[in-house]
């Protein structure tokens, strides 16, 4: 039976990864770091089928002592401090964890076996101010913000390991990729949880930053069959996972007002507060390297993937109203 390890198993990506590496018959092994609340959320439907271990980013040992009891064939690191605006306000944290907790990792694997298979979560950030359309693997990075800056040093020891030490280990240069599990952080899930809202008539109105953005967004299930994918090669390769299409904020935000028959325009404002020191205007993903040497596609289109995320948060709405007029009712009981 394989095994795998995975950094980030709360996250939207470890939370489908894990369940994707269950269903192939593997061990999975999620490792999570100690707080005083629980995040589990993701993965509780989940719990009885991984072993979740105690660890850290920042602790190495606590990397050592994992790989050498279970052995891994795989490890998927996908912890990292992934929200862009935060890491203008915390760079340092977003340095330790995104870059060096990738170079921690990699020299746990090499300490405890090489040839343990290692995949990292690169991002389309790294791009940043961009050099060239579509952006594919050759396209020089230029990132523009701490998060993507982060994202390009792992991208590159990760690169380094595997020539210095003859390590598979490859990077998949992830661009946008959403579901009903991403961070109510995000801006994708913010429109679709604020369309719900306004949907059932919580809200009226909701603020957001700059939306003429454009973004290639997929859909997270596909691009961790990507991930998979990529270390199932005999050789180790870097590749972009992308749609190969790009749409803005505001098309995002029209299509998810559309779908519960209202008009975005009529429900969102701009917040000068919202807006990031630096911005990136425009990123499009060329998969033709991945389709073409691996198989791979996306299964979910942009405009589906808008209308499954806005469905699950009117359902995610409605419960959350239930459970507020039960708890009303107690209290005037």
């Amino acid at each position: 039976m394989p095994s795998a390890v995975i950094t980030g198993v709360t996250g939207q990506d470890g939370s489908y990864l894990a369940e994707f590496l269950l269903e192939k018959g593997y061990t999975v092994v999620g490792i999570v770091r100690r707080t005083s609340t629980e995040n589990n959320g993701r993965i509780a439907h989940l719990q009885d089928d991984l072993v979740l271990e105690a660890g850290d980013l920042h602790d190495q040992y606590s990397l050592i002592e994992i790989l050498q009891r279970h052995r891994p064939d795989e490890v998927y690191n996908l912890a990292a401090q992934s929200f862009v605006p935060a890491s203008w306000r915390q760079p340092v944290l977003t340095g330790e964890v995104t870059a060096l907790g990738a170079t921690r990792m990699l020299e746990a694997i090499r300490a405890v076996d090489p040839a343990i298979k290692f995949y990292q979560a690169s991002s389309s950030e790294m791009f940043g101010q961009v050099q060239e359309w579509p952006q594919k693997e050759t396209t020089p990075f230029y990132p523009r913000s701490p998060y993507g800056v982060a994202k390009l040093y792992a991208h590159w020891i990760t690169i380094n390991y595997r020539e210095s030490y003859d390590m598979f280990a490859c990077s998949g240069i992830c661009f946008n990729h959403e579901s009903p599990r991403r961070g109510m952080e995000f801006v994708t899930r913010k429109l679709t949880y604020s369309a719900a809202r306004v949907h059932h008539g919580v809200v009226t109105s909701v603020p957001f930053g700059d939306l003429s953005t454009k973004r290639d967004w997929g859909y997270a299930p596909d691009f961790v069959r990507g991930m998979w994918m990529m270390l199932q090669q005999e050789e180790p390769r870097d590749y972009v996972l992308a749609t190969g299409e790009t749409h803005s904020g505001l098309e995002f935000a029209d299509l998810a007002f559309d779908h519960i028959g209202k008009s975005a325009k009529d429900h969102i404002t701009t917040s000068e507060d919202l807006l990031r020191p630096a911005e990136v205007e425009h990123l499009f993903g060329d998969p033709g390297l991945i389709r073409k040497d691996l198989g791979w596609e996306p299964s979910v289109t942009f405009a589906e993937l808008v209308r499954l995320m806005v469905d699950a948060d009117i359902e995610l709405v409605a419960s959350e109203i239930a459970h507020a007029e039960v708890m009303a009712g107690r209290r005037t009981d």
